[in-house]
């Protein structure tokens, strides 16, 4: 299957995440509330650009079935995965309005941009290639951090992060994306598959580069508005 080959190469980045200290914080609630707050309002305008994506998809699909993959992709992001920010906010009193009107981070914008060029100039495979890192990465990370002691106590305030990203819900939508791209992938030239890997092995990247913009609360290298 595509899947297993595209394991092969990205283990070793997905690791890395591992090892990144914004994601052992995460796991041992030693994360600074800063930072996880630079990600929770960085993610969510992250999702709405993702959650374009696979409305994209499911235009681009040939099928009914796959129409309806993208379309519960979707609704998973919308009111499964975000809700999880919109929780995590009310706790931090930042309003829905307030997460909405976050000014993208240049990486952020850069990884978005990436995913969206892609998708709209290839096919329903290539869409599926540009989600398949995040929502992959993070049932990887979530699962891994479950198994921290701890982790999923009330002590830890994110427990429910790794919660939401280990459980069956999450990790079922993630295996709808897998199947879906093994079933788009059946059949094609060996060309068209390393352009599919590159797009997922290059996402990958970018995750690892959202983590480093969460961590060290990065949003442009100048001034947006100068005085």
């Amino acid at each position: 299957m595509f899947t297993d080959r595209i394991w092969k190469r990205v283990e070793p980045i997905w690791h890395s995440y591992l090892e990144h200290p914004f994601v052992i914080g995460l796991g041992d609630g030693t994360l600074h509330q800063e930072k996880f707050q630079q990600w929770l309002k960085q993610d969510y305008v992250y999702l709405i650009e993702y959650a374009k994506l696979m409305a994209i998809g499911s235009a681009k699909s040939r099928d009914l079935e796959t129409m309806g993959l993208f379309a519960n992709l979707l609704h998973g992001t919308l009111f499964m995965e975000m809700d999880l920010h919109r929780r995590y906010a009310k706790q931090f009193e930042i309003t829905n309005e307030q997460l909405e009107a976050t000014d993208a981070s240049a990486v952020n914008t850069a990884y978005t941009s990436y995913m969206l060029n892609h998708a709209q100039r290839g096919g329903p495979e290539h869409v599926v290639a540009c989600l398949l890192a995040c929502a992959w990465s993070y049932n990887f990370i979530g699962q891994h951090l479950s198994k921290v002691p701890n982790a999923l106590s009330v002590n830890n305030s994110y427990h429910e992060w790794v919660a939401t990203y280990s459980g069956e819900e999450f990790t079922a939508l993630t295996e709808d994306a897998k199947r879906l791209m093994n079933q788009l992938t059946e059949g094609k030239p060996e060309t068209e598959l390393a352009e599919l890997e590159e797009i997922i092995v290059k996402t990958s990247y970018f995750e690892y580069m959202f983590w480093d913009m969460c961590e060290y609360l990065e949003e442009w290298p100048i001034p947006q508005k100068l005085t």
